[in-house]
């Protein structure tokens, strides 16, 4: 298993703070001949109609001195996830990107990150990582 994203805490605890459940940390999934291990699997009961929902996050700092290379490191993964998950027909059926407030507001902006973003229907969570809050849901 990779090493925790350097806002794993912080996610973890803004998901939490918003009512959802942590039920596995990192999540095992697995299909065929393949075993990859997605950050969190959270679950959240939904009031208008009672309905439990689950959903996978994988969590991504943008550290690097290439936030470019983050984000093809970062889209491959969730793509992979996201096709993996649908293949298998696991329980958790959504996946969501984690991402810092700032890097949204910044990189995540630029015309051509939109437009990959929109083209390959990346559903973010965005995350204040110093109040340890959701900002924002994009789906």
């Amino acid at each position: 298993m990779a090493a925790k994203d350097t806002y794993h805490d912080a996610v973890k605890n803004a998901l939490i703070k918003d009512g959802w459940t942590i039920t596995a940390d990192p999540y095992p999934l697995e299909y065929e001949d393949v075993e990859l291990y997605p950050d969190l699997a959270v679950e959240k009961l939904v009031s208008e109609n009672q309905k439990q929902r689950k959903i996978i996050v994988e969590i991504k700092s943008f550290i690097s001195p290439s936030l470019i290379k983050d984000f093809q490191n970062a889209l491959g993964q969730y793509i992979l996830y996201r096709d993996l998950i649908q293949l298998s027909q696991d329980e958790y059926q959504e996946i969501y990107l984690a991402i810092k407030d700032e890097i949204y507001e910044t990189f995540f902006q630029r015309k051509s990150i939109k437009a990959v973003v929109k083209l390959n229907q990346l559903a973010l969570v965005i995350i204040n990582t110093e109040k340890e809050e959701i900002v924002q849901w994009i789906n």
